[in-house]
């Protein structure tokens, strides 16, 4: 076996730092994205020039729309089911031949293949494919299991390779090329994308070769398969896909053979799947007679950011160090002028804590729904208290919990008097909110009363000799947070006094953002059940309240009104007819949930994000300017790593509801409270102010 500088071994983590710097900020690719094609050919039936064409075309197609990688089916060069064709020396020698076209051709199309072909080496016969890009054959792999049970004979013609140690080919005018079953294909282009290839039945056993790959390094795993068409099988090809690349947090590309493969005695469909850490972004359609070629974006910077926190993932590579020690890695160059990709695809949902789909949603908000009610129950079951206490505003947060505290109180078969809810109007409650908090009170027959906390703050300050007990209109900090503070604080003594537990309505997103006045105020409660619910699911729990006719059906308007109102603390009295707005100091909650989902779930950088809301909220849609994000995500790093982190830090108990994360410090998010965001701030200064000129969007 000879040295080639461009065969290494692999990275054992499989992680490099830092992402791809020759591409402008717009470009997918710059961003740690990857757009990959599956290609389902019309395969010739032993015509390998044919197919090479077809081959071709199909690569050009892929350039066109901006892919990186395009994998075919196994065989596909020659199709599948030739059976004892293989041992004819004219159709192997074709098969050369054609493999030889698409590399000619390749030098000219900035697109790695992954092409299936007969290989015939030391008087054995192989099932391979080719990695192939600018003119280069980087590697052939032979498939590791053949199948010879059943409708399969592959052991009639080929030779399993699973032992095979790395060897070097000659190859007429080219360098030596790697052949064996376990190469990492490193794209230097793109530090966070290694392939690895496997074959069809491959994946069908019960340890895949993918599942070592992916530890010794591999997130991209590539399998040129020519599975047949039974009944019920494209579901199991799904279901062994996607566990595969759950399992592995890899990427899992595959394309099965179509038509053109005899029908003697089988039938083909063409699946071809695109699957990325588990969820499907795209799918061939089965049994279509012509050429198919399926694109999707995948997310490596999510895959290296999961692979980094799972550390079982790590466990398991020190578990299989000397398996791991048998894969080499081949260094790939940069393609030759790729096409930029301004905007990834699919572009991320806008509500990441909200399942697009009408039927998940809906299910997704009763898990949700019934977790919060849950943890209540369960912890006035410990306390033996019967009474709760709450405070109602007529805003999302404390809807909702009302909602919660009627659910916890039918649960248990106590009566809803069992709440006593109370409405604490201050220097800026609005008659439309408090009208409202009193229907909702109504409604639900819960033991409503108000408390007018305004003389008690009045005297707070006098004592703090503050403008405002004189008559000036100064509306500051401690203005606002004497009423917040005051509320609470009837509600503790309440509770002292009937004997209750304090339900608290902060939401997520006022934690993530700082949005609460610490200690006694909205931060503290003797139980959170909004703590790690934000505010965008919040909204959209209480549709699903209200579509359902949860609780009564008399509830419906009334949560249609609350859905209508400005989000607003009410602490400052209007100015100009202007009610205080939240979202105009703390920014739009739909913009922060966002930021803040792929902050705290996959720890996404400035950059990252702000590509991401780009796609999602500015190009395309114009909700959001470039400049708009830019600045949001300026206020969401300075407010979520430096200044409310001592706030998380005391919070009180409240249940986790998803995976998107909670910020309890016994939970998902443990951050020491005098961190700085610097970091965070200096790489937002350093986006760009504008976004890109028309000729650098798509169509």
């Amino acid at each position: 076996m000879g040295v080639n500088p461009q065969f290494n071994k692999p990275n054992r983590m499989g992680y490099t730092e830092g992402m791809s710097t020759t591409s402008p900020f717009f470009d997918l690719h710059a961003q740690d994205y990857l757009r990959v094609a599956v290609a389902v050919p019309i395969v010739a039936l032993a015509r390998p020039l044919d197919n090479a064409q077809r081959t071709v075309a199909l690569m050009s197609k892929a350039v066109e729309q901006g892919a990186r990688i395009v994998v075919f089916p196994e065989l596909g060069l020659t199709g599948y089911s030739c059976d004892d064709l293989f041992h004819q020396e004219a159709l192997l020698k074709s098969a050369l031949h054609g493999l030889e076209q698409v590399r000619q051709a390749s030098r000219e199309l900035p697109v790695f293949a992954l092409v299936g072909f007969p290989l015939r080496h030391r008087s054995h016969l192989f099932n391979c494919a080719a990695l192939i890009g600018g003119g280069t054959i980087h590697g052939i792999v032979p498939k590791s299991y053949l199948p010879n049970y059943r409708e399969f004979y592959e052991a009639r013609q080929f030779t399993p390779a699973l032992s095979f140690r790395t060897e070097w080919l000659e190859w007429r005018s080219h360098p030596p090329i790697p052949f064996g079953p376990r190469l990492l294909f490193q794209w230097e282009e793109q530090p966070l994308a290694t392939l690895a290839v496997e074959i069809c039945e491959d994946l069908w056993v019960p340890i895949p070769p993918s599942s070592l790959a992916a530890l010794a390094g591999a997130t991209v795993l590539l399998n040129a398969s020519a599975s047949n068409a039974t009944v019920g099988k494209a579901d199991y090809r799904r279901q062994l896909v996607t566990n595969q690349s759950a399992r592995c947090l890899s990427a899992y590309l595959y394309s099965a053979a179509g038509c053109g493969e005899s029908t003697t005695d089988l039938a083909w469909d063409g699946h071809g799947l695109i699957v990325d850490y588990g969820n499907i972004l795209a799918e061939s359609t089965r049994y279509t007679p012509t050429d198919q070629l399926i694109t999707a974006d995948l997310d490596l910077l999510r895959l290296h950011q999961e692979r980094m926190r799972q550390n079982t993932f790590a466990q398991a590579c020190f578990h299989h160090q000397r398996e791991l020690e048998t894969f080499d890695t081949v260094r790939m160059a940069p393609l030759k002028d790729p096409r930029p990709c301004p905007r990834v695809q699919p572009v991320p949902t806008r509500f990441p804590y909200v399942p697009g789909a009408s039927d998940q949603r809906d299910e997704r908000c009763a898990e949700v729904f019934n977790i919060q009610v849950q943890g209540l129950a369960t912890r006035l079951r410990a306390t033996g208290l019967k009474t709760l206490v709450l405070g109602v505003s007529g805003g999302l947060d404390s809807t909702h919990a009302l909602l919660v505290c009627c659910a916890v109180l039918d649960q248990l078969g106590l009566s809803r008097q069992c709440l006593r809810a109370y409405t604490l109007p201050g220097f800026a409650t609005g008659s439309t909110s408090l009208a409202l908090a009193h229907h909702l009170m109504n409604v639900l027959e819960v033991t409503a009363e108000e408390i007018d906390i305004r003389p008690s703050c009045l005297q707070m300050l006098k004592d703090l000799d503050h403008p405002y007990a004189r008559g000036e209109a100064r509306y500051d900090i401690t203005f606002e947070n004497v009423q917040a503070g005051e509320r609470t604080s009837h509600l503790f003594r309440l509770a002292n006094h009937h004997g209750g537990l304090v339900v608290g309505t902060s939401d997520l997103s006022e934690l993530a953002l700082g949005w609460s006045t610490y200690g006694v105020g909205d931060h503290m409660a003797h139980y959170h059940v909004n703590a790690s619910v934000p505010k965008t699911l919040i909204q959209h729990l209480l549709r699903w309240a209200q579509e359902r006719s949860l609780l009564t059906p008399a509830l419906g308007p009334l949560l249609e009104e609350v859905l209508a109102l400005e989000i607003s603390p009410e602490l400052i009295p209007a100015q100009g007819g202007q009610i205080q707005s939240s979202e105009s100091t703390v920014g739009p909650y739909e913009l922060q949930d966002f930021f803040l989902y792929y902050t705290l779930r996959f720890g996404f950088p400035p950059h990252r994000l702000a590509y991401m809301a780009w796609c999602t909220w500015g190009q395309g849609s114009d909700t959001y300017t470039f400049t708009e994000i830019r600045h949001w995500l300026g206020i969401f790093v300075t407010r979520f790593f430096q200044g409310s982190q001592f706030k998380r830090s005391c919070l009180a108990n409240g249940p986790k509801v998803g995976s998107g994360g909670s910020l309890s410090p016994r939970g998902d998010w443990r951050a020491p409270s005098d961190a700085s965001a610097t970091v965070w701030e200096e790489e937002v200064r350093t986006l760009p102010t504008n976004s890109p000129p028309l000729s650098q969007k798509e169509d």
